[in-house]
């Protein structure tokens, strides 16, 4: 399920009463110590850690891993240096994909709203978000939800153009079982869990992402959800 601040409405997740474990990664500690007092104040979120670096992050999330303590959200903030927020996204999901991440920067920008997100990422919000809005980004990741700041989302729905033939209908192109994908897709749900459902190997859902992709013109699944929640792709018919 794709959320953004357009559509405000969430309730603090269920984690059995254990609070939702943050770990906070950008290079200003004024950054940081503003997030870790923003969140202070939610009873179901608790800042476990923080780095100053995406190598230093990786470092640290995988000790706390090895220990059985890893975080369950990373607020991470994409315009970092040497290792940007993108590549640290990237390399902390293919160690450790149990954890989400929420790309945090100061810039709406399409091009690496599309890398983070294509990287991994839960979410993007901007660094004027209040902190409701942290918190709903939070929550929504530790769900297995897409959040996006508003003004990411509408970037991100004005760059979703189906093309002149496809105007009428831009799902015209895919196959029955291409759109149950598309459907499951834009509900957020991850490839093994696809695969799981429809009882088809993870292989095979990727090609039909692949494929799904291609015929829609599109460059990640977040822009094919966004198409989903633009088009009004209804469920199946029974």
């Amino acid at each position: 399920m794709i959320r953004s601040m357009v559509d405000p409405e969430g309730n603090p997740s269920d984690t059995g009463g254990e609070p939702i474990r943050v770990f906070i990664v950008d290079d200003h500690g004024i950054v940081r110590r503003g997030v870790r007092s923003y969140l202070s104040i939610f009873d179901d979120i608790e800042v476990v850690g923080e780095a100053a670096s995406g190598e230093e992050a990786l470092d640290r999330l995988e000790a706390m891993a090895a220990g059985g303590a890893p975080p369950d959200v990373v607020l991470m903030d994409l315009a970092m240096e040497p290792l940007d927020g993108v590549a640290a996204t990237r390399e902390l999901r293919a160690r450790l994909p149990e954890v989400e991440v929420v790309a945090i920067t100061s810039l709406v920008d399409q091009s690496r709203v599309h890398a983070a997100l294509e990287a991994g990422a839960s979410g993007y919000l901007v660094k004027d978000a209040a902190p409701e809005e942290l918190a709903l980004a939070i929550r929504a990741a530790q769900r297995g939800e897409v959040h996006l700041d508003a003004a990411v989302a509408r970037r991100l729905m004005d760059s979703v153009r189906p093309t002149r033939e496809q105007a009428a209908d831009p799902f015209c192109e895919l196959s029955e079982r291409e759109l149950e994908i598309l459907r499951l897709i834009a509900e957020g749900h991850a490839n093994k869990e696809i695969a799981r459902r429809l009882v088809i190997s993870e292989r095979t859902v990727r090609t039909h992402v692949s494929n799904i992709l291609r015929k829609l013109g599109l460059s990640s699944r977040t822009q094919a959800a966004l198409l989903v929640v633009r088009e009004g792709l209804g469920a199946p018919t029974p």
